[in-house]
């Protein structure tokens, strides 16, 4: 997978670096597909007008369809910032298209835990138990939703080095959503036992209604996945990317946490990138590498 974003190719990496926008020119911000359609684009209308009124210039926020058309649009300089898992912003760092702006930062701790999720009247209290089960990860780029999760199957012993997640879980039982809440509407419609999620899915009211949320339970607990991130494309100009972080950095101020909660659903902070992202190259290359 890694190696697929870095073979976009030299002209895209070119262009990127060529497309850096004026000061005074429009920003576009774009968030992953991770929620309810509905209340994400409320929240995509809303960081519009904050991010125009607080650089006092053109502002597009965008929900495109995958991590990976993010990734595309920071390479081909149509996206100049965007709100995107660890994993992501791994790939794009390393194929050179962006740089990491801020964290987010849960509790005091700049990582938190992925969940397997299930209804609670099923029997389950462990991965071991979810053998030849149909699953859903929440999509193929997810730190929380499949890479963490895949590297935990690994480190039970339940998949194998160079394994693929089927070996366990059964030929044609493996299903990769769009986001969070694809892959908890699998459970939640029958068509999935368990679902691979960050924890706040099931912890908080952010994605899932409590309805939703009261009909499932936890089965398994992994981590830490490093926090979601807030990339820059590496072409943007010095101006703007001081600005981006200035009014992303005043979404933590009195007043501001509600919007902030919404979108980013933690605290934003400055973080050294590589400490951030370190952890994760193992997890990474297991779930990368060529399958058998």
């Amino acid at each position: 997978m890694m190696r697929r974003f870095a073979s976009i190719g030299l002209g895209l990496a070119l262009l990127a670096a060529g497309c850096s926008r004026a000061g005074d020119g429009e920003v576009v911000v774009a968030l992953k597909p991770d929620k309810d359609p509905d209340r994400m684009h409320q929240e995509q209308r809303a960081l519009e007008t904050w991010l125009a009124e607080r650089l006092d210039r053109p502002a597009r926020v965008v929900i495109p369809t995958s991590g990976a058309v993010i990734i595309e649009g920071l390479a081909n300089g149509t996206i100049d910032a965007a709100y995107i898992s660890a994993t992501e912003m791994i790939q794009a760092r390393d194929a050179g298209f962006a740089t990491l702006l801020l964290a987010g930062e849960i509790d005091g701790k700049t990582s938190y835990s992925s969940y397997w999720v299930s209804l609670k009247e099923k029997p389950y209290e462990s991965v071991a138990d979810l053998r030849d089960r149909r699953i859903a990860f929440s999509s193929r780029s997810s730190t929380s939703g499949f890479i963490v999760p895949f590297w935990d199957l690994h480190k039970q012993g339940l998949v194998e080095e160079g394994g693929r997640p089927e070996d366990f879980f059964g030929q044609g039982n493996v299903w990769y959503g769009i986001g969070y809440v694809t892959a908890v509407e699998r459970v939640l419609a029958g068509e999935a036992e368990a679902a691979a999620v960050s924890y706040y899915v099931l912890d908080e009211d952010r994605h899932l209604t409590a309805e939703q949320r009261d009909r499932l339970k936890k089965v398994a607990e992994q981590g830490p996945v490093p926090t979601h991130v807030i990339a820059v494309r590496r072409g943007v100009d010095d101006e703007t990317r001081a600005g981006l972080r200035r009014v992303f950095l005043e979404l933590n101020e009195e007043g501001s946490t509600e919007l902030r909660d919404k979108i980013f659903t933690s605290k934003l902070v400055e973080v050294d990138e590589e400490e951030h992202l370190g952890g994760l190259f193992e997890e990474i290359r297991l779930a990368t590498q060529p399958m058998r």
